[in-house]
């Protein structure tokens, strides 16, 4: 599969249960589960915030959470179905948001990953982001969360059409 048969798309309100059953399958396993469908509804509709999804043909395959302020945005949330990762859709999920970031003027994203995740920690590094601190007891008082962050002005110098331009 190449990046060409993958879609990216805002979420709609349809989309919501979906995204919170990969949520509690795929990022909130082993915990008690917090992105429910409501919530996930939530942020699709709030103004600060874009829940993208990846599609290849008619599945949903990937998804994204990104909530902005004034001085930095953050990825609450990112997931790619086991069978299609490796295959550049969390990349482009991420350089979606970023470019978004960018173009509002926000250069500084942040995010809490656990500690005991290493795939998801290299993933992060390959992209530019920075360990932070620790977090203790970070995901409900049970696990501990390393927080990364990513200056996104480093990157920002030369002009860049937004990844979107694949939108079905």
């Amino acid at each position: 599969m190449s990046n060409s048969q993958v879609t990216l798309k805002l979420a709609r309100r349809a989309d919501a249960k979906r995204i919170a059953q990969m949520s509690r399958d795929l990022v909130e396993a082993g915990l008690s589960w917090s992105w429910t469908t409501a919530r996930v509804t939530e942020q699709i509709h709030h103004p600060e915030s874009n829940v993208l999804t990846a599609w290849t043909a008619e599945q949903l395959v990937g998804f994204a959470i990104m909530q902005y302020f004034a001085e930095h945005a953050h990825l609450n949330l990112l997931a790619v179905e086991p069978a299609y990762r490796r295959l550049g859709i969390g990349h482009q999920l991420i350089a979606w948001l970023e470019e978004t970031c960018r173009t509002g003027g926000i250069f500084s994203v942040r995010l809490e990953v656990r500690v005991v995740n290493s795939g998801a920690q290299a993933f992060y590094h390959r992209l530019g982001y920075q360990d932070g601190k620790i977090l203790p007891g970070y995901y409900r008082g049970r696990e501990s969360a390393l927080q990364m962050t990513h200056d996104l002005r480093k990157e920002s110098s030369q002009p860049r059409s937004h990844p979107l331009g694949n939108r079905g």
